[in-house]
């Protein structure tokens, strides 16, 4: 079969748009894989800030003298209800996180707490959700990484420039986080 010079000047120019368009449509499946990972994140931190308020109620029964404590976990509840960006939102789970962690070690010193029904039960749900929480910020980190990696090589970064793809922001944890929660009694 013969290929004249206009044929194979075609498929020669059209190598380089395929690839780009290649390269696009993986960019775009990425930006949206981490839009779905970020989605997953928010509705677990929802199923948090849900529960937070019902084992507040409880501890508060046992634990009446706690007063401040319960105040700045509300207090961190309410900065990560309404912190906007991945950066924000970071900072204030990390802070309801330490918040929490306090109240149960303050728990500990309530041994019919420790017992009550409704406070074992919340405490196994909020566990199960911070597993989840862990797991939806693993992938959008892993997402992110691979987007920002795409977009950092040649020739993703010139094709990433030509439509506006730009680096994303991984979730992260404060260095206070990692410090062990201080107990006061």
């Amino acid at each position: 079969m013969f290929f004249g010079p206009t044929i194979f000047l075609i498929i020669i120019l059209l190598i380089p748009v395929m690839i780009i368009i290649g390269m696009y449509n993986n960019f775009v499946t990425l930006r949206n894989r981490i839009d779905n990972a970020w989605s997953q994140i928010d509705v677990q931190l929802k199923r948090r800030y849900d529960l937070i308020p019902n084992l507040i109620e409880t501890v508060k029964g046992y634990a009446t003298h706690e007063k401040e404590l319960f105040e700045k976990v509300t207090q961190a509840r309410a900065q990560a209800i309404n912190a906007a960006g991945v950066t924000e939102q970071a900072q204030a789970e990390n802070a309801l996180t330490g918040a929490l962690k306090s109240l149960f070690a303050v728990a500990e010193a309530y041994p019919d707490l420790k017992a009550n029904q409704n406070f074992i039960m919340l405490q196994e749900e909020l566990s199960g959700t911070e597993g989840k929480i862990a797991y939806a910020r693993q992938f959008y980190n892993d997402t992110v990484m691979k987007f920002n990696t795409m977009i950092q090589r040649f020739p993703g970064n010139i094709v990433a420039s030509m439509f506006g793809f730009t680096a994303r922001t991984y979730f992260g944890a404060e260095e206070s986080s990692r410090e062990p929660v201080k107990v006061q009694f």
